[in-house]
């Protein structure tokens, strides 16, 4: 089952919407559950509330899926660009947008008021081993972000097509500088039609390249990782809901 409930977001001084997914004997099981976290929650469950009319048809998969988690959606900014600077870590550019980044700040409050809010809320397993976190293009970026600078809180991302192409070389060097648990596992992905229908487009060997580039980094950091090249994939949540099955499973092995 799928509830919404409002919190307060502290560093935009306004009310965010929790889409939130409890499996559905909840009620009754008295059990404690895993919790995975994602961006750009009201893109997860119902088209009626994504954004461009698709959902990740989250819910459908969890319906029928062998495991049972908490999922946390967090509803993204919709005040003009304000998602970009909320969903960077860094000042950046991306398409003649300036990012301010706020990226730090929104993780201090995914970490510190929401998680724990969640935590009393909710009969979760708060652990690290237990928590993981996951989204798309910067939301994306934001899941590797978090499992790698926040790496005592979440031990799992899913970074489906994140925009490190804008800061990769800021992220490397944070990310150099931390210590990563053997048990983190981090799945990275990108469609080869992301870039346009040419996969071999200049823009698109970029893309792979960045990505392959960021999975050697993370291995060397001692992180276990799934690099996932989706063949025809493009940069939309119908094409990401397809990879639900493949992260999910390589996640919560």
């Amino acid at each position: 089952m799928v509830t919404k409930e409002i919190i307060y977001y502290t560093p935009a001084a306004e009310d965010r919407t929790l889409h939130i997914y409890l499996p559905d004997d909840y009620n009754e099981s008295g059990e404690r559950y895993p919790v995975m976290y994602f961006w750009d929650g009201h893109n997860l469950f119902f088209d009626s509330d994504a954004t461009y009319g698709k959902s990740w048809g989250l819910k459908e998969f969890l319906d029928s899926w062998n495991r049972k988690l908490i999922i946390v959606g967090i509803e993204c900014s919709h005040r003009g660009e304000h998602r970009l600077d909320e969903y960077c870590p860094y000042d950046a550019q991306l398409m003649g947008t300036e990012i301010r980044g706020e990226g730090r700040v929104t993780m201090d409050w995914m970490t510190g008021v929401l998680k724990p809010y969640v935590d009393s809320r909710f009969r979760t397993i708060p652990g690290r081993e237990s928590t993981a976190i996951g989204g798309s293009s910067m939301g994306g970026l934001m899941s590797l972000y978090a499992v790698t600078m926040y790496n005592h809180v979440y031990s799992r991302a899913a970074c489906v097509s994140p925009t490190v192409i804008i800061v990769e070389d800021r992220l490397r060097r944070d990310i150099s500088e931390q210590k990563l648990a053997p048990d983190t596992r981090i799945y990275l992905s990108w469609g080869n039609k992301e870039a346009g229908d040419d996969p071999d487009s200049p823009f698109g060997r970029i893309v792979s390249t960045v990505n392959r580039n960021m999975q050697s980094f993370l291995i060397g950091k001692g992180a276990l990782t799934s690099l996932y090249l989706q063949d025809g994939g493009r940069h939309c949540e119908a094409d990401w809901e397809k990879q639900l099955p493949v992260f999910m499973n390589y996640l919560w092995v």
